[in-house]
Formats: structure tokens, C-alpha cells, sequence
């Protein structure tokens, strides 16, 4: 029975009702294994246990070395450089001698100063015997009052004359003295400024330039947002600062104290000054080099740390992957503190224990199971160091 409809209008009718009925048949019948072919399979990834553990809270500045003392070595009389007495760039002792300055002129002036006393100590012999011979006839009339004041005065005038000459003979040793040119301090030496032959000028001239460089100075800045916290350690008397080169290893830098803070916060850059002073015996650190500076403040208790690289970032901020007992893994918003080395401080949004993916984030579906598969030796447990080492170690602020 057709119920009058052409047969090119049922087929149209009929085929699309026919092929419905297909796929419910084979949907009852292949249900499982139509499900099976559009499962996806379990991310393979690598975890790491979040640990607890106390780390210290630090402020990461750049500094620069000083040395810890720097003279400019200047003659203090004029003459002509005769000698010299030490190479570029050695290690000198305090008293060292460095250079002469022709010693020929000042060694007649102390000539000179040493007959001038013993002619004045002559006139001044002279004057007490004449002076002791009239003090005995003062009373008898035998001599004026006028000649007794005479040959005192005399006395007086020649003692003065060899003081002078004694000053004189005083100076001149001196400037002898200065001909010769000594170290005023332990140090190394830089380059010579004047060689054999040169002409000085006293005070003027600079002759060479002597830094010691053990302890060293690192000078560095603090803004005035952290200048409260910085005070009170130092009013304790314990603030320490680590100190590295940028080449040097994050976890082998070298212990020093602040020794100085500024009296005044600088104009325009809102920024404080500092000082630690370094121990530098092996010569490690060379003025005038950048370092990377750490001042420890104080030790946060009972941190929960992972490493750096189980941290991801999204549009509402950094975030991990928790796998949970049932193997599934959830997204995690998180708030991280600063670095510790190759590991993060976690503030919030985990706990110490849960297992965050540490490889593998790009195949992980929240909600979805994964395979944890093994990691590369030391990835998976962020607290290899102790905290003796991570307090030492590198790193910036989050």
C-alpha cells in the first residue's frame, strides 16, 4: 500500500528513518566499545611531594665591591724619583718602602740644621758664663742694672735661637725621611703612576694606588619600603649578608656582616645605602666587580616548598596540579613566596605531603586520570638540601 505517495518521495521519507534505526541497533548492541574508542588515555607525567620545612626570608639586591682601604700614595716634598723598590700589581706590606726621591739636597739642609743648633748652643754657653759672672756683682754696684738686663735678655734670646735650631734640625731629619717612600698600608699595588727620573711635586703628584682587599666591601641599596625590617636586625646586631659573584654557584656564596647603614634616605631614588664587610683572604672578590647580595631577615617557620618548575601560570595567577589518591588530577590556584634554590614557597592553596605534577603539564586534563611514571634522579623530592644549604642557596623573589 502506497497511500498514494510516489516512490521517489518515500525513499526520501524512508532512508533517513532507516538509518536512525541502524544506529540505535548498534549503539544497544556496541555500546561498550563505541565508549572504549573515544576514551582518552591517562597523561603520563612525573610528581613531587611538597614538603614543609623552615627557610629564611631574604632581600635580593645588587652590589658592588670596595675595597676596604685605598690610599693614593703622594710625595710630601719635590725632587726627583731615584728608586723603586716594587712591581706592578704586588702584594705589599705596611712599611713597605716604594720609592726615593733624591736624598742629596735634604741630607745639606740636615747638615746645615745640625751646625746652625751647635752654633746657637755655643752663643747661648757663651752668654750664661757672662750672665753668671755680672749676676754676682748686681748687688755690689760693680755693674748697671741696665748691663745685668743686657746679658739676661741675652740668655733668654739665645735659648730661643736653639729651639729654633732644634726645630730646624727636627724638620729637616723629616724631610729627609720623606725621601724615602713607604707603604702606609697593607694592600696590593696598582700600576705606577711616575717612573725613575720623573720630578715630583710635593702633594701633588700621585705616585701609585694601594687597595687592601681582605676583608672587602660590598656596597649595596635597600628601598626605603624595607628599611624598617633591615633596622631591626641590625639594632640586634646579626644581620648577615651572603654575597656572590654572578658566575659564582647559587649555593656557595660568602658570609659577611652589615657593617654600615646610611643616616639619610637618597632624593629621587627612594633608596638606602649599605655596607657588609667581607672576608676575602683567597683574593675571591676584586674591587670594582657587581655581586649579587642576600640580607637573611629572618626564618620562616614550617614553609611548604616545591620546585620552581611545578608552578604554571594562568589568567587568574599561578596555578599546580594536585594529583589526588584516585590518581585524577585537579587544578590548583595557588599564592607562591619567594625562591629557595630550585623551590618555591607555597603561601597558599597546598599543603605539605600532596603530590603536584612536576613533567608533563601540556597532556593533563583536571579531572582525568594520569600515570605517574619515574622522574629524573633528585626532581621529585624538592627537599634534597637541608636547611643548613637552602638558606645559602640562590634565587630571586616570586
Amino acid at each position: 500500500m502506497n497511500c498514494g505517495i510516489p516512490k521517489a518521495r518515500r525513499w526520501t521519507l524512508y532512508f533517513p528513518l532507516g538509518l536512525a534505526c541502524l544506529f540505535a541497533l548498534l549503539s544497544v548492541g556496541c555500546g561498550k566499545k563505541v565508549t572504549a574508542a573515544f576514551e582518552q588515555p591517562p597523561a603520563s607525567v612525573t610528581v613531587s611531594t611538597a614538603v614543609s620545612r623552615d627557610v629564611p626570608v631574604y632581600l635580593d639586591e645588587i652590589g658592588k665591591n670596595g675595597a676596604f682601604e685605598s690610599v693614593t700614595v703622594t710625595p710630601q716634598l719635590g725632587g726627583r724619583i731615584t728608586e723603586r723598590h716594587f712591581e706592578d700589581g704586588a702584594n705589599l706590606q705596611k712599611g713597605q718602602l716604594l720609592f726615593v726621591i733624591d736624598p742629596r739636597p735634604f741630607q745639606a739642609q740636615l747638615d746645615s740644621a745640625k751646625a746652625n743648633l751647635a752654633q746657637a748652643k755655643a752663643a747661648l754657653e757663651l752668654a750664661k758664663i757672662q750672665f753668671a759672672r755680672d749676676e754676682g756683682l748686681v748687688g755690689t754696684k760693680a755693674i748697671s742694672k741696665q748691663d745685668y738686663d743686657t746679658k739676661k735678655n741675652t740668655v733668654d734670646v739665645d735659648q730661643a735661637q736653639v729651639e729654633a735650631a732644634q726645630a730646624a734640625l727636627e724638620t729637616a731629619k723629616l724631610n729627609l725621611e720623606y725621601c724615602f717612600i713607604h707603604s702606609p698600608i697593607e694592600g696590593r699595588a696598582g700600576a705606577r703612576l711616575v717612573d725613575i727620573g720623573n720630578v715630583v711635586q710635593a702633594n701633588t703628584t700621585s705616585l701609585l694606588l694601594i687597595q687592601r682587599l681582605d676583608p672587602i666591601y660590598a656596597d649595596f641599596t635597600i628601598t626605603e619600603r624595607d628599611l624598617p625590617d633591615v633596622q631591626k636586625q641590625m639594632v640586634r646586631g646579626n644581620l648577615q649578608a651572603q654575597v656572590r659573584l654572578p658566575s659564582d654557584g647559587a649555593d656557595r656564596p660568602r658570609m659577611g656582616k652589615v657593617t654600615f647603614l646610611d643616616n639619610a634616605v637618597q632624593n629621587g631614588t627612594g633608596t638606602v645605602n649599605l655596607r657588609a664587610t667581607v672576608p676575602n683572604s683567597d683574593r675571591h672578590f676584586w674591587p670594582g666587580q657587581f655581586v649579587n647580595v642576600r640580607l637573611v631577615l629572618s626564618t620562616e617557620k614550617g614553609a611548604v616548598l616545591i620546585p620552581t618548575e611545578a608552578t604554571q601560570i594562568s589568567q587568574k595567577g599561578p596555578f599546580v596540579y594536585v594529583v589526588k589518591p584516585d590518581q585524577t588530577a585537579e587544578l590548583r590556584i595557588v599564592t607562591l613566596g619567594q625562591r629557595q634554590g630550585g623551590n618555591v614557597v607555597v603561601t597558599s592553596g597546598l599543603a605539605a605531603g600532596e603530590n603536584v605534577v612536576l613533567t608533563g603539564h601540556l597532556t593533563v586534563v583536571p579531572g582525568l586520570k594520569v600515570k605517574v611514571v619515574p622522574g629524573a634522579a633528585g626532581t621529585s623530592n624538592p627537599a634534597g638540601k637541608s636547611p643548613g644549604e637552602e638558606s645559602k642557596a640562590g634565587g630571586g623573589q616570586s
